[in-house]
């Protein structure tokens, strides 16, 4: 738990097993996190090269309940994926999914039926080179981080291009490589520029209005940062990537809590061990928690020896119950907390 006098953030549960195939109850190098219409789990499975094949949403529920998945293979055939980055429900209960290879948005139901797609490469309005974060708000606008060109779009529901913001650069409301992208309450938008180590807010307009994380402050600084999520209190959460962390500002841009991770067994992990007691025999016997030589003290090597702690925490997501949703790629893992 992380206690401040302005937020309580309380580990609640880990979800996820690492799945060496093609389908069924596990994840392969998630990548991103959404809240159904009806409260279920959907969880973006971008997979390594030797698996891509088995590129798939999976969705299951707070309870642990694997429920179904779907995904159509890897390729540029409709439905199919490359490397799928970010998702979002639209306000018609649709599943939008960004591809950075194949540069378009596929559109699904949330039972996997394929809708429609937009998009192609190039650098003119309504082209995309590199399409990441996304989300959409009420009204159905969406909004996509366009990162090799170095800027915001937006769009209708159904992908007419409405505007864009942004270019290369390091002044405020310029961008490089921006990846992540999240909504407030009053739908200003805010953008982790990535090669910037920042978060960027604007309006809806993409009026510049603030920098997160450029103080000298050195709890402040962000390395990497790859996605971004706002409460209903106005704090920002922040998957610092780089980092190994998770770090949580008011809305004035000051760090109010930092997350390393908790991580407990889910409950898929308990079944595999019971159905393997060697395995666990081996698991008890090691150092889930080991002290990091002096040489290897930086947050990628003490992350990846330190089983609870986040690593490649690359999606932070805040359902409508306060709950926090923090995506780990190479553990295969969701953990979640409640925010109070």
């Amino acid at each position: 738990m992380v206690i401040s006098n302005t937020i309580s953030i309380r580990y609640l549960k880990t979800i996820g097993i690492v799945n060496n195939g093609f389908n069924g109850r596990g994840f392969a190098n998630p990548y991103d996190v959404t809240i159904g219409p009806e409260g279920n789990i959907f969880v973006l499975n971008r997979c390594d090269p030797a698996r891509r094949n088995a590129i798939r949403v999976g969705v299951c529920n707070l309870n642990e309940e694997y429920l179904y998945e779907f995904g159509y293979g890897f390729g540029d055939g409709d439905g199919q994926m490359m490397l799928p980055v970010a998702m979002a429900f639209d306000s018609k209960g649709r599943l939008l999914i960004t591809d950075e290879h194949t540069n378009r948005v596929t559109i699904y139901s949330d039972e996997g039926e394929v809708l429609g797609k937009w998009g192609h490469k190039g650098e003119s309005e309504g082209e995309f080179n590199g399409p990441a974060g996304i989300a959409t708000d009420s009204s159905g606008t969406v909004y996509i981080c366009d990162q090799r060109n170095h800027r915001v779009q937006k769009y209708t529901a159904d992908g007419r291009f409405l505007a864009q913001w942004g270019s290369q650069g390091t002044r405020a409301g310029e961008f490089n490589l921006p990846w992540g992208l999240g909504l407030d309450a009053e739908n200003n938008v805010y953008v982790a520029d990535w090669r910037n180590d920042r978060v960027q807010k604007f309006d809806s307009n993409g009026h510049y209005l603030k920098t997160i994380g450029d103080s000298e402050v050195e709890e402040e600084h962000l390395a990497r940062p790859s996605a971004v999520s706002i409460d209903e209190n106005g704090n920002i959460y922040v998957a610092d990537w780089g980092n190994e962390r998770v770090q949580v500002f008011n809305s004035e841009g000051e760090v109010i809590a930092s997350l390393k991770g908790e991580a407990t067994l889910s409950d898929w992990a308990k079944d595999f061990f019971e159905s393997n007691p060697d395995e666990m025999e081996t698991r008890e016997i090691s150092d889930l928690n080991p002290d990091v030589p002096d040489h290897l003290n930086n947050p990628y090597h003490i992350s990846s020896q330190t089983e609870p702690f986040f690593w490649g925490p690359v999606s932070v997501r805040i359902d409508n119950d306060n709950r926090l949703y923090v995506v780990e790629s190479n553990r295969h893992r969701i953990q979640i907390y409640e925010i109070e």
